[in-house]
């Protein structure tokens, strides 16, 4: 069973940088090894849940790449089911980037960090921006958030293609408010 994200991430422009600095091989027995990576486990919705922001890559259609930081209260972006993720799109900047990209091209990269355990989550996937009046019922119910301040704009539908953990091993360790008052008082 091929490791789905290394068979998206791994072209052969990156198999060749790989072959340069000598960690090919490495990367290749991953490949053979692992699962495909392609629909989260519990672990992965464990951890999802215990979020309260990520980052959002999308590509332009002249091929700039965007990273957008989202953000509300932990638990808002949600597991749908093994293979789709939901949120509610506040309204912000009203710039529209992400929205637009995602019109022409639906790919986009999720980077999800939890600075204080060092722990990241990758998730390649693709993104359909709906509005609250075109959004099925059943999604906006699912991405409510009773008593957040922030107006919904529309709702966001990630089709999950990939994931893949990344080593700690140059997070440094950022602390949230709550995180660091449980610290203190504990």
């Amino acid at each position: 069973m091929a490791h789905r994200f290394a068979e998206i991430a791994f072209t052969d422009g990156v198999k060749a940088a790989q072959e340069r600095y000598g960690s090919r091989a490495a990367n290749a027995r991953r490949e053979a090894r692992a699962g495909p990576n392609a629909e989260l486990s519990d672990r992965e919705a464990a951890f999802i849940a215990a979020r309260d922001s990520f980052y959002l890559a999308t590509v332009s259609e002249s091929g700039w790449p965007y990273i957008q930081h989202r953000g509300g209260p932990t638990g808002f972006l949600k597991v749908v089911d093994a293979r789709t993720l939901a949120f509610a799109d506040f309204g912000g900047n009203r710039q529209y980037v992400s929205v637009g990209n995602a019109e022409r091209n639906d790919r986009v990269s999720l980077f999800l960090m939890d600075y204080a355990n060092r722990l990241r989550l990758k998730l390649l996937g693709r993104i359909e921006f709906h509005g609250l009046g075109d959004a099925p019922p059943e999604l906006v119910f699912e991405v409510e958030l009773p008593g957040y301040r922030a107006r919904v704009e529309r709702v966001a539908v990630i089709r999950v293609e990939a994931f893949d953990w990344n080593c700690p091993q140059h997070i440094t360790p950022r602390y949230a408010v709550e995180e660091f008052a449980a610290g203190v008082a504990g």
